[in-house]
């Protein structure tokens, strides 16, 4: 892996990714859809452990929308275990100086997931190699809705005046308030649409589709997305 090409290079601060496709890799190997979630979290440690090789200070990784309750029981029930069995390793992370943070509105999950969430959030904040937050029941039309909500309690109760209202204190009011804005999305599967993910946060972000099913995802292909990503020319409205 050509890792030498992003030394001293402006690789992106923030990537976000959709992790897309499980179901139809397992559907194509005529397995159930559970079997390519399990895959696609192999997947997943793999590409956190090499975005952290090559750089890139946070990745967003889109684990399970606001919409996807919509899915079959079994599946939903599926991912929830998995979820569960997965925050044990996500602790490995910890071992390698990553700190871990979820976006997203947790009231809907279990108990104990939420307990075992907000562990390794506070055993992993201090560390700063890179941050890698899991959207887990998240949709970034929610997040806008409950950042609003709070503004609005602001000013009912004195504590902010309506034209006082900036972005930056939508942004701050965010479940990522404290995270940079996205530089990159990626979205594997052949799907070319951002699905309710990082709405605000991506008002620049440049995007990179692929064809390729997540499970089947490479180091390899994240850093051709990243050396792609460098090659764009951001203006940022200017010219």
């Amino acid at each position: 892996m050509a890792l030498d090409r992003f030394k001293g290079a402006e690789v992106p601060t923030h990537v976000g990714i959709i992790m897309d496709g499980n179901g139809r890799w397992a559907k194509k190997r005529g397995l159930p859809r559970k079997f390519g979630h399990r895959e696609g979290a192999k997947t997943f440690r793999k590409i956190t452990r090499h975005a952290k090789k090559i750089g890139i200070k946070y990745l967003t990784l889109y684990a399970f929308s606001t919409e996807n309750w919509k899915r079959p029981k079994d599946e939903v029930d599926a991912i929830m275990e998995l979820f569960d069995k997965n925050l044990d390793e996500v602790r490995d992370f910890i071992e390698e100086n990553i700190r871990v943070r979820f976006i997203g509105d947790r009231t809907m999950l279990s108990p104990s997931l939420q307990k075992k969430m907000k562990s390794v959030e506070e055993d992993s904040r201090d560390f700063d190699s890179m941050t890698l937050v899991l959207a887990i029941n998240y949709g970034g039309q929610d997040e806008i809705t409950r950042a609003v909500r709070a503004i609005a309690g602001k000013v009912s109760e004195g504590e902010l005046e309506p034209n006082e209202i900036t972005s930056d204190i939508i942004q701050h009011s965010l479940d990522t308030g404290d995270i940079p804005p996205v530089d990159l999305i990626i979205r594997p599967s052949g799907e070319q649409r951002i699905s309710n993910f990082l709405i605000w946060q991506s008002a620049y972000a440049e995007y990179i589709f692929s064809d390729i099913l997540w499970p089947d995802y490479r180091p390899e292909d994240l850093e051709d997305a990243v050396y792609e990503f460098m090659k764009r020319n951001r203006r940022f409205g200017g010219v």
